[in-house]
């Protein structure tokens, strides 16, 4: 069954009511835009016309035992619930390894509700429930098994388009998020902007969700590409570091920022990292061969 998109925004706003009566607290739930909530109720009041951003949110839980606290960062797509939720929980007190396991069986669980129905508060039931096994075990956490399984993951590329780069401080920030999250990849500075961040899902996702917040509105990721995997990825890689990538530009210097990058110099990067078919998706023109 499907439900129109002013029903399933209805249920967003249901479910996020719930969540301000369980963590009535200052802080507890932090929106990342804190006009969403009012922007839906004026889209579905029809005093609103374009389309509202999704909710995205942090919720901070307590856990009990060991006292530790995890932040689950959530995002509702437009048409959830009938619609994947996307989930990730972290917590400073967990390892990589550890945190990747915690996201997995989360992801796992999530994973056999049925299309329609809300699931924040019990992911966060879940969490509650479970996490505990990943902070006690402070090594590795294997699941329950006479015999070793390989762990499957999914290895993520993300190409990842903005009008343009430019500030300084936003481009530290985005190679800092890529060096510590382990990822590999790239950013083109210049105008457009244009990223590309590859390597586990949960790291991808996590790069992906810090670049924006709090207040990067237009950027958009124009394609992505998951595998499946039971090793550790490098072989599926692309890329051997994340990096600034900085082309030649064309244009009038004397006016700020007006000019763009050599979209035929990009062309015959992403050839050489055998990604020459993003181009199109990127840009809408079909790449033509330089010897042509």
């Amino acid at each position: 069954m499907s439900a129109s998109m002013n029903e399933c925004l209805q249920l967003q706003l249901l479910e996020m009511e719930m969540l301000f009566s369980m963590f009535p607290n200052q802080g507890e739930v932090k929106l990342e835009d804190v006009n969403a909530l009012t922007n839906i109720k004026r889209y579905l009041e029809g005093t609103r016309e374009a389309l509202p951003p999704k909710i995205e949110f942090v919720i901070t839980l307590q856990i009990e035992e060991p006292k530790v606290k995890i932040d689950l960062q959530v995002t509702m797509p437009h048409s959830y619930p009938y619609a994947a939720l996307q989930l990730f929980g972290r917590s400073s007190e967990l390892d990589r390894q550890q945190q990747l396991l915690l996201n997995k069986g989360l992801t796992s669980y999530i994973g056999t509700f049925d299309p329609g129905e809300l699931c924040v508060c019990a992911a966060i039931q879940w969490l509650q429930d479970n996490s505990a096994s990943y902070f006690l075990n402070r090594k590795l956490v294997y699941e329950p098994s006479t015999q070793a399984k390989p762990v499957k993951n999914t290895f993520l590329r993300m190409w990842i388009y903005s009008h343009h780069i430019y500030q300084q401080d936003l481009r530290k920030k985005i190679l800092d998020v890529g060096k510590r999250l382990d990822v590999t990849g790239f950013c083109m500075t210049g105008k457009p902007g244009i990223i590309c961040v590859e390597g586990f899902k949960e790291h991808c996702e996590e790069f992906w969700h810090t670049i924006r917040y709090p207040n990067w509105k237009h950027i958009s990721c124009k394609h992505a590409e998951s595998i499946e995997t039971e090793g550790n990825g490098e072989d599926l890689r692309l890329f051997h570091s994340f990096e600034e990538l900085l082309l030649e530009a064309h244009g009038d210097y004397g006016l700020r920022n007006d000019y763009h990058m050599n979209l035929g110099q990009f062309l015959e990067f992403l050839k050489k990292h055998k990604s020459e078919h993003v181009f199109q998706i990127l840009f809408g023109i079909e790449s033509k061969s330089s010897d042509s």
